[in-house]
């Protein structure tokens, strides 16, 4: 133990001289530290239990009570929270539910208590927000809401706004519009939901703002009982067709049941979730090491001198190894408390200061995840000095005391057949995880990369040979680098870690965002509106008509047609079983919407005019926008009815256009076409090739022309998470940038003494930047170009196994390479751009200052 405090005490004498060094390692260590403690803390923290969320919910009630739409028997989980029906259901509906109905149940004092959503304007303004209606004022309801400002809603035609609806501009006083009836109300106060801070909702007396009340659609009531209700009272009124959250059933669940939310056997995903966590682990704790490990190996270089002189005293090589290690744990554990209390810090804090986090909820610290990760950070430490350990433990202190460069250690044959081993097993298995889950690859990926970890010195050895043709100050780059293989082989493998991360990831997302774009159901052109009201009669369709062409009197509107059966019920067109049709086409053709018109919708469709496409649609021959979904000159159509009934497959002449510049799914369909099979069509719809400034509010101001109407925006596809990918594409590129600099800092001032030699016999300054320049691009080159290599074959499994699995059917789509798309741009950034990038920062950065110093012969 006396050994163990010397090499501590050794060990931060040491750190405590190369502050720079010890900095430099703690942040590594310390960064996923801190990472993963306060994302865990903020996800804990961001979830509010059922338990935890019992007031808002119940408020000082012992129960509520929620409606079903019948009132046959459900059955419910102890939390109440979600009910399914049972199988012997009845069907008979026997109107809404009465207080009068329900006292006679139980015994206690009832309240309403609806909540549902609702359109609201103020202005130009809209948005639908979620809607309570309940008597705030109630001692029941004490805790579900807390008054920020004015007071809480008496009256019918008062409301009470969220904090973050008075944030948006709805302050105390104003008049609002509610629903599409546009129904004035006045806001009187301005409230806050304990852990939603940033929910958007309004809070009225019943009758005010939701008119739907039928059961089941939000409708129930809070019961202040003489008793506890416990689950036989539960499972009385389950029988009458209510579901109820007691308090007294969730705070102490009757003895046999689990809380839990379990209706249908257990988690599947659990050992998905264990595999992904552990791959995660893995590679964090990995890159970790790898970017940490060169440090440490500049820093044994730097005290072999000391190490050999603790030697040369007496010390053993377990001694010297003990040193070496205790800089790893010193290192590691400071860096791990530092993470840990910043960790704790944010995760706290967090939660609450961040907009885009709904909930905040008490404070939950998962201690024991949060132990898991301190000792992953100093476990990091300490296997980051392991091999500078060892190597210190086989030095010569005869050679180092007379100033002699240590023989390169023979190279072991082992190494390379672990990592090609490794390297191979990890393909194996990447292959056989084709048509499993993403997890699987995830898992295979990690053998992949362990493998090439292992390979990366030899890599490096072997790359020595392409230094012979290079220049002089190349030449020298390449060799220091090839000949510190230990430094050189961790700087690249954490840039091969993190550029395969980076190539998988890129490979996954553009074929998937690839198959979504062609899968997008794109029913008109972009920059197309239109508006349909198919349940309105001829005189409610007129109104409307005239209504929109008032309003958008500049914009040329053209007509569509809603088809019905011969008994006059509504549906929509679609084709017919189009995985039969091309199996190979895109997902879109599932298309139950096929827009049936004219010429003039066929020219908005094609974006120009066609005279041979409008002679076909006066023959009553349907244009389909894909040569694919055309057979024999026929394309086969369905009729699926608005309450699910379908009618007899339809078979129509159809010839094929493509439309003008852009792609379009499915077809459209002559009027005549129908009426001849015996359908009936009526113009109910509305096109124009019309961009609004804002989509969301001319949805809502048409919607709200009358009951039933259905407007459209056709802005083309988006991918909402394309942001969020660059985002982290560009870190992942710091990142590596990061690791080459680290390492290219450290190996510049382990060979300072070369770098002032050159300058000493006459070599320009540009010389050493160059030299250091092409040190960063080396390192920054072969991790890449090996990530590459890993990246490429993780992303394309990766990509596989997500389309295969994207199916309507439980058996997989067959799949190709040809649906796997390349990002050759971020390819391009990352094998090419980067390493000049690293290059050209590496030598600007470099000191060309020459300072002298005694060599010894």
């Amino acid at each position: 133990m006396s050994a163990f405090r010397a090499a501590l005490r050794i060990s931060r004498r040491d750190s405590l001289g190369a502050k720079g060094r010890s900095a430099l390692v703690m942040v590594m260590i310390a960064l996923p530290v801190f990472v993963f403690t306060a994302l865990l803390i903020g996800i804990d923290t961001s979830q509010v239990s059922f338990r935890e969320g019992l007031a808002t919910r119940l408020g000082s009630a012992d129960a509520q009570i929620i409606t079903q739409h019948t009132r046959g028997p459900v059955v419910q989980h102890v939390s109440g929270d979600l009910a399914s029906f049972a199988d012997d259901d009845a069907d008979a509906e026997l109107g809404e539910w009465r207080i009068e109905q329900l006292a006679a149940m139980v015994r206690g004092r009832l309240i309403t208590y609806d909540n549902g959503s609702v359109d609201v304007r103020t202005g130009v303004t809209h948005m639908n927000v979620s809607a309570l209606e309940i008597d705030l004022r109630d001692p029941m309801t004490r805790g579900m809401r807390e008054l920020a400002a004015g007071r809480f809603p008496a009256a019918p035609g008062e409301v009470a706004v969220s904090s973050a609806l008075a944030g948006r501009g709805m302050r105390l006083g104003d008049t609002l519009q509610v629903s599409r009836r546009y129904r004035p109300v006045k806001v009187v106060g301005v409230v806050t939901h304990p852990f939603e801070p940033h929910r958007t909702e309004l809070v009225a007396p019943r009758g005010t703002i939701l008119f739907d009340k039928r059961d089941g659609q939000g409708t129930g009531f809070l019961l202040d009982a003489d008793a506890p209700v416990l689950w036989p009272a539960v499972e009385k009124l389950n029988q009458a067709g209510l579901a109820v959250h007691s308090r007294a059933v969730i705070t102490d669940p009757p003895s046999g049941t689990s809380f839990e939310r379990t209706f249908s056997g257990p988690d599947d995903r659990t050992v998905i979730n264990v595999i992904t966590l552990g791959a995660g682990v893995v590679m964090i704790v990995l890159e970790t090491v790898l970017l940490a490990g060169p440090a440490f190996a500049v820093s044994l270089r730097r005290r072999r001198r000391e190490l050999a002189v603790y030697a040369a005293q007496g010390a053993s090589p377990g001694h010297l190894r003990t040193i070496v290690l205790a800089d790893g744990l010193l290192l590691g554990g400071s860096a791990t408390v530092a993470g840990l209390v910043l960790g704790l810090a944010a995760g706290v804090a967090g939660p609450s200061i961040m907009p885009f986090v709904s909930t905040v909820g008490p404070i939950d610290i998962p201690w024991l995840y949060v132990a898991g990760i301190a000792l992953l950070g100093l476990a990091s430490g300490v296997i980051a000095a392991l091999v500078p350990a060892v190597q210190a433990a086989r030095q010569s202190p005869a050679d180092v005391l007379a100033g002699r460069e240590d023989v390169m250690p023979r190279e072991r044959a082992g190494k390379p057949v672990l990592g090609l081993v490794l390297v191979l097993a990890g393909l194996v298995a990447t292959y056989f995880a084709l048509r499993s889950f993403y997890t699987m690859v995830l898992a295979a990926a990690v053998l992949v990369q362990l493998g090439l970890v292992a390979l990366m010195p030899w890599l490096v050895r072997r790359s020595a040979g392409l230094a012979a043709r290079l220049p002089l100050s190349l030449r020298l780059s390449v060799r220091d680098a090839t000949r510190h293989r230990v430094r050189t082989a961790s700087a690249a493998a954490a840039v091969m870690g993190v550029t395969t991360t980076l190539v998988a990831v890129g490979i996954a997302f553009t074929s998937l965002d690839e198959q979504s774009r062609d899968s997008y159901d794109a029913r008109m052109p972009v920059g197309t509106v239109s508006v349909s009201a198919v349940t309105a009669d001829d005189r409610g369709w007129a109104e409307l008509r005239a209504s929109v062409e008032k309003r958008y009197s500049g914009t040329t509107f053209v007509p569509g047609y809603a088809v019905r059966t011969k008994k006059g019920r509504i549906g929509r067109l679609g084709l017919s079983d189009p995985v039969k049709v091309c199996k190979e086409c895109p997902d879109a053709f599932i298309l139950h919407d096929v827009p049936v018109g004219d010429a003039d919708l066929l020219a908005l469709a094609l974006g120009r005019r066609d005279a041979k496409a409008e002679a076909a649609l006066a023959e009553g021959k349907a244009i389909v926008f894909h040569p694919e979904a055309v057979k024999d000159g026929r394309v086969e159509l369905d009729f699926l009815g608005e309450s699910g009934e379908a009618a007899p497959n339809l078979s129509v002449p159809a010839v094929t256009v493509r439309p003008l510049g852009q792609m379009l799914n499915g077809a459209l369909v002559p009027p005549s076409a129908l009426t001849k099979a015996g359908y009936q069509v009526s113009p109910r719809s509305l096109y124009a090739a019309y961009t609004p400034a804002d989509p969301t509010a001319f949805k809502k101001e048409l919607e709200s022309l009358t009951w039933g109407a259905d407007a459209r925006v056709e802005t083309g596809y988006r991918n909402d998470f394309e942001a969020l990918f660059w985002a982290m594409a560009v870190a992942a590129l710091v990142l590596a940038l990061g690791g080459t600099f680290a390492a290219t800092g450290l190996a510049a001032a382990d060979m300072r003494r070369d770098l002032d030699t050159m300058s000493a016999v006459g070599a320009p300054s540009v010389t050493r930047r160059l030299v250091v320049a092409t040190q960063a691009a080396y390192i920054t080159l072969l991790g890449t170009v090996v990530g590459l290599g890993a990246g490429t074959v993780t992303g394309i499994a990766l990509a596989w196994s997500e389309l295969s699995n994207r199916s309507f059917g439980e058996e997989p789509k067959s799949m190709s390479l040809s649906q796997i798309a390349i990002p050759w741009t971020l390819l391009a950034v990352t094998v090419i751009v980067l390493p000049v990038v690293a290059a050209m920062i590496a030598g600007a950065a470099t000191r060309t200052r020459l300072t002298l110093s005694r060599r010894i012969a």
